[in-house]
């Protein structure tokens, strides 16, 4: 795993359009069928009503790029897409909780 970077994609609804809009925008896109682009390792994806999706993909660092211009070709139209480095912090949450048990 240590040529993979984990990365938090946030794609906003563009509210300006109805859902029937942004579906036809990922249709038209082939958002849906593409996904997930090259290298790139889906992790979890959420549903934040009124705001969008929340994505996380584990990415080969080599394949960041694919992811980026995956989301430009793809999502732009539909969404506004930010992206973040994050990390599992699952773990370290349960080591803090048995030490201030």
């Amino acid at each position: 795993m240590a040529d993979k970077v984990m990365l938090t994609v946030i794609l906003h609804h563009d509210q300006a359009k109805t859902l029937d809009e942004i579906m036809a925008h990922a249709k038209k896109t082939g958002f849906y069928r593409d996904w997930p682009p090259e290298g790139v390792e889906p992790v979890s994806w959420t549903v934040a009503m009124s705001h969008g999706f929340i994505i996380t993909v584990r990415v080969d660092a080599d394949k960041v790029r694919n992811l980026n211009r995956y989301m430009e070709s793809k999502a732009w139209g539909a969404w506004r897409y930010e992206v973040y480095p994050s990390y599992d912090f699952s773990a370290i949450a349960a080591q803090l909780k048995k030490d201030h048990a």
